[in-house]
């Protein structure tokens, strides 16, 4: 593993918290379908304050990430209150997602879901030439993610294998039973370009610092690393770039807003080309997320790849090589 992603020395145990606790995720479901919406959401709130409380790690990175972009602007208390929002947000919009998982009727669907600017997804999907819908982590991405195709698009998500496969298969069919197609991420690139080349829809989300593919942009100021997918695919295929956000609104319920598409760098130089229209959608994603930040995952390490870190682990990587290399050639003599 990379000495620039984090490693997990409880990977074990947290798999097996959550192989004893998918039972009882079952059985919540049901509850919360036959709760009144209003109770799960107090119910929500109550949990997320305890997620904050004993969540420390994810808190005190929360913290940090607030302080590091709002600095001398914030209090520490406005930065605490702040970080209680984002925590009650992130499992409100978890169980609202679980409470309405059974709902799979349009006009039902839409009574909670208010959406806004679907012109602009409308236009680019008649194009036929695909639609790279760019969705950040706030609110609810994952009622963002079946949106589209509640709308009646046809649509498919990229999305990481998840570490327990009977959870795993438990959101596929959630998304499934709303019209969302998913194709894991690993070794994906063909079945994406494919995707688009049909003209239908893909959620990508570019917003977190992963595994993938990416490079350094500037997000909030500051050096992220982030994945070139949506800008070579976009390159590739000639689709559509359109950002879209999942908003929580005032009653509680939430809206969903679509923006114009984005423009498209064509220098005919791959490299400046990639890195161009990768700072253009994160610096779109930057506003919406600036827009509704007690919304978006600070708790997320961000910023935990660095240019020095990635430079080390190259380097390190290319030892590696040449001591194998050297191996194999003194083996065969």
């Amino acid at each position: 593993m990379p000495p620039f992603t984090d490693t997990d020395p409880h990977a074990f145990r947290r798999k097996t918290v959550l192989t004893i606790l998918l039972p009882f995720l079952y059985v919540t479901i049901l509850i919360f379908r036959w709760l009144p919406i209003r109770v799960v959401r107090q119910f929500a709130r109550f949990s997320g304050k305890q997620f904050y409380r004993f969540a420390e790690n994810s808190r005190e990175r929360a913290l940090a990430n607030l302080k590091m972009i709002y600095g001398d602007k914030t209090t520490e208390k406005e930065r605490v209150d702040f970080a209680k929002a984002v925590f009650i947000e992130v499992i409100m919009s978890f169980f609202d997602y679980i409470a309405y998982s059974n709902i799979t009727n349009p006009d039902k669907y839409f009574s909670f879901i208010e959406v806004i600017g679907e012109a602009h997804l409308k236009q680019a999907y008649e194009r036929r030439k695909g639609v790279i819908c760019l969705i950040p982590h706030v609110s609810s991405w994952e009622f963002a993610a079946i949106t589209p195709p509640m709308l009646g698009y046809e649509t498919s998500a990229a999305s990481k294998s998840m570490k327990l496969d009977a959870l795993e298969h438990l959101m596929v069919k959630m998304r499934g039973k709303r019209g969302m197609k998913n194709i894991t991420r690993e070794g994906s690139y063909a079945k994406l370009v494919d995707v688009l080349k049909k003209g239908e829809c893909l959620i990508l989300m570019i917003d977190q610092d992963t595994k993938v593919k990416s490079a350094f942009v500037d997000f909030m100021g500051r050096q992220a690393y982030t994945p070139l997918g949506a800008s070579r695919l976009a390159l590739d295929t000639e689709a559509a770039i359109v950002p879209m956000t999942m908003t929580r609104k005032e009653d509680g319920n939430y809206r969903f807003l679509i923006y114009p598409e984005l423009p498209i760098i064509r220098t005919g130089n791959m490299a400046v080309d990639l890195l161009e229209n990768t700072q253009i959608q994160t610096k779109k994603l930057e506003e919406i997320i600036l827009e509704y930040s007690s919304q978006w995952v600070w708790m997320h390490r961000r910023w935990k790849t660095t240019p020095e870190k990635l430079m080390a682990y190259n380097e390190a990587k290319k030892e590696v090589k040449d001591t194998k290399d050297v191996k194999g050639v003194n083996d065969t003599k």
